[in-house]
C-alpha cells in the first residue's frame, strides 16, 4: 500500500480545527467505548460481534460500537450540558462505493435548550470555519457556502424531483399505484419505507447539494426513531440531513426525551429487525432512564467525518482521505 503523509496532515489539521470550533463555543470533549453490550436498535444496520472472556473464563458477547448516541444521551441525562465527541464506528457490510467504509471517523455533538434548526446552523458555521473560504470546489462543481444554506423538505423534493406529494401517499398501496404510474421501478419494496428509499436514492439523493449545501428536513417520522414528532403533523419527524455534492454527510435530531414513547419506537425496531431476520437485542434501560433526567430540549447530531474531508479535500472516493482503508489491506491479502 502506498501511504500519502500529506493526507495524514491535513486529516490532523482539520481535526485540530474541529476541536478548536466546538471548544471556542463552549463544548465538553467526551469519549465513548468503542464496544459495548448493546448496540443501537437501528433495523438496517449491522454491528461487529467479539467475546469477552472474563479471568474465570466466562464469556460474553460485545459489540464494536455503530454508533455513540446512546452513550452520549446518558451523559446529558447526567448532567454535562453541550458535548461532543470524534469517534471511530464500525458498520458491518459497509464497503466500497467510494463513500463506505465499515470502520470511520465520526463526529457527534448534543447541544441543549436547542432543537434541530439550532444544528443546522452549527453546521454552515463549522464548515465554512473548516473550508476557510465561501466556496468550495469538489470535482467539476463549484459550491457556495455562504449562508443561509439551502433548506428543503423531503416532501418538497419528493414533488420538485418526482411529482409525488407524500402527504397523498401515507400507505404502502397507495404509494406503490402513484410509483407505478410514474414509471418508477418497485422491484423489492415490501413495505412503504422501502419504497421510500429505493425513490429517493435513485431518484433524488445523487442531485442534491451541487450548487450550495443542503438540509433535507422532516423526514417521516417511521424512518427517526430517536427524534421528536412534528408538533404540527406526526407523520413527520424533526430530523434532517445534510447533503453536499451529492454526499450525504450528518444526520441530525430534536430529540425525543419521551421515555415511554421512545420504549415503544425501541420495541418496533426489535420486531422490524426479528422479521428482517437480524439479530435482536435488549433494549437499553440506563438508555431509557437517563432521558427521564434530560429537563430541557436537546438536539444531536452524527457527522461522517472521512466524507466531510473528502468532500473539503477534493477526493473522488473516502478510500483517499484514509490511511488504512479496509478494502485495500484486504485486497493486499490476496496470493
Amino acid at each position: 500500500m502506498i501511504y500519502n503523509k500529506e493526507i495524514a496532515k491535513e486529516r490532523n489539521y482539520l481535526t485540530q480545527k474541529i476541536r478548536d470550533f466546538f471548544n471556542e463555543n463552549n463544548f465538553l470533549e467526551v469519549d465513548t467505548p468503542i464496544m459495548t453490550p448493546i448496540p443501537g436498535m437501528e433495523p438496517h444496520l449491522n454491528p461487529f460481534e467479539t467475546d469477552f472472556i472474563n479471568p474465570h473464563g466466562e464469556k460474553k458477547t460485545l459489540y464494536l460500537n455503530t454508533s455513540p448516541e446512546l452513550q452520549m444521551k446518558k451523559l446529558l441525562g447526567a448532567g454535562f450540558g453541550n458535548i461532543y465527541n470524534i469517534t471511530k464506528v464500525f458498520r458491518n457490510g459497509e464497503i466500497g462505493g467510494g463513500r463506505h467504509n465499515p470502520e470511520f471517523t465520526m463526529l457527534e455533538w448534543y447541544r441543549t435548550l436547542a432543537d434541530y434548526n439550532t444544528l443546522m446552523e452549527d453546521c454552515e458555521n463549522l464548515i465554512i470555519d473548516l473550508a476557510d473560504s465561501h466556496k468550495l470546489t469538489f470535482g467539476e462543481n463549484e459550491i457556495d457556502l455562504s449562508i443561509p444554506w439551502d433548506r428543503y423538505s423531503v416532501n418538497d423534493l419528493f414533488q420538485k424531483y418526482c411529482d409525488i406529494d407524500l402527504e397523498q401517499n401515507k400507505d404502502f398501496e397507495t404509494f406503490s399505484k402513484t410509483a407505478v404510474n410514474h414509471q418508477f421501478n418497485i422491484n423489492g419494496c415490501n413495505d412503504w419505507d422501502d419504497l421510500f428509499y429505493k425513490i429517493f436514492l435513485n431518484e433524488i439523493e445523487p442531485k442534491l447539494g451541487f450548487k450550495k449545501p443542503i438540509f433535507v428536513y422532516d423526514y417521516p417520522a417511521s424512518q427517526a426513531a430517536l427524534s421528536k414528532k412534528n408538533k404540527k403533523n406526526p407523520f413527520w419527524a424533526e430530523r434532517f440531513e445534510l447533503y453536499i455534492a451529492g454526499n450525504e454527510l450528518a444526520n441530525a435530531y430534536s430529540e425525543l426525551l419521551d421515555s415511554t414513547e421512545q420504549r415503544d419506537r425501541l420495541t418496533q425496531e426489535q420486531s422490524l429487525r426479528k422479521k428482517l431476520n437480524k439479530k435482536v437485542f435488549h433494549v437499553d434501560e440506563e438508555f431509557l432512564a437517563s432521558l427521564k433526567s434530560i429537563s430541557v430540549p436537546c438536539a444531536g447530531i452524527a457527522l461522517g467525518v472521512d466524507r466531510l474531508f473528502m468532500v473539503l479535500l477534493n477526493k473522488k472516493t473516502i478510500e483517499e482521505v484514509l490511511l488504512f482503508p479496509l478494502e485495500k489491506m484486504l485486497n493486499n491479502l490476496k496470493p
